[in-house]
């Protein structure tokens, strides 16, 4: 039988975890500045994390990890870590420990549970909806842009627009990925691009750009650079929804990868939200790798099968 044991020290769970974890954003592509800052994000929530060892007869057999807190308005719940040792897979205690946190946050008012991967999912998660990805890709070479598409800088006169347009696309992506509800997600729009860009157009490090073709406006671009080093982070790179299914998607790439480099990043990092199936197959032909991956789920949860002892 599957027990648990949570810990009063977790140093040791804490050197195997930072291990795998930054192997992990290595294989996905980063460098070593880059993963050692992702891994620094990391560690400013391990403080509040409940580290568990998981126990089978006394042994352990791996460890599970859990924090709640309250996200945007709701009391959630997360799975910070949840490890096996090879040796001890396929005798359900990965079920076991799934099942485990999902209580322990139930318990204490979570009425969502989140869990970050950075692995391909298995089956023990299948249940959890996906509410988004980090995707990104090493960029090796300047790319080749669309014949016919341009990009310039965007103005002063058009930036309004574009924030009101790019704000309201930030809340439906929320909504649609089940992450928030509407209000929830107009204050987070409201709280995040107030953070990100507080100067508008001049806000250093951050390139506008409106993408072009045969003279029409066909698409909006915002990129941060230095996001992490060596990588710039598109938070935006939109095509008009009149001039999709051209191949303009493919070009706004392009142009975001032309200002990474120009820039002096060597990297192009997005996040793709749940639902947006056309966005992540774009992504997955173009080369881009999930560095991370968000899923969650309901809290109560019925139990199913696989949460078996």
């Amino acid at each position: 039988m599957t027990e648990f044991n949570a810990l009063g020290d977790s140093t040791e769970w804490q050197k195997d975890f930072e291990r795998r974890l930054r192997a992990s954003y290595t294989a996905a592509g980063l460098g070593a500045a880059a993963a050692e800052r992702r891994l620094e994000e990391v560690r400013d929530r391990i403080g509040d994390w409940t580290v568990a060892e998981i126990m089978d007869a006394g042994t352990r057999v791996g460890y599970v990890a859990v924090a709640v807190a309250d996200k945007n308005g709701t009391l959630a719940g997360d799975i910070g870590d949840l490890r096996v040792d090879v040796s001890r897979a396929g005798r359900r205690h990965e079920q076991a420990a799934r099942a485990w946190a999902e209580a322990w946050c139930a318990e204490r008012g979570a009425r969502r549970l989140d869990v970050r991967l950075t692995e391909p999912a298995d089956e023990l998660f299948d249940g959890y909806s996906v509410r988004g990805q980090t995707r990104m890709r090493l960029i090796t070479s300047l790319p080749e842009p669309l014949d016919g598409v341009t990009a310039r800088p965007m103005t002063e006169a058009e930036y309004p627009q574009w924030l009101a347009s790019e704000k309201a696309a930030y809340v439906g992506d929320i909504v649609r990925a089940g992450a928030l509800s509407p209000e929830e997600a107009v204050r987070k729009s409201d709280r995040d691009f107030a953070e990100l860009i507080p100067e508008g157009l001049a806000t250093p490090d951050n390139t506008f750009l409106v993408l072009e073709a045969a003279g029409e406006q066909v698409g909006t671009g915002w990129l941060k650079h230095g996001f992490l080093p060596g990588v710039t982070f598109g938070y935006a790179l939109y095509v008009h929804e009149q001039h999709r299914g051209k191949g303009y998607g493919r070009a706004a790439m392009a142009v975001g990868e032309q200002a990474t480099l120009a820039a002096g990043d060597s990297a192009l990092m997005f996040t793709v939200w749940g639902g947006n199936e056309v966005a992540m197959n774009l992504y997955t032909s173009a080369g881009y790798r999930v560095v991370e991956e968000n899923r969650s789920i309901g809290l109560p949860r019925t139990a199913d099968p696989g949460s078996a002892a």
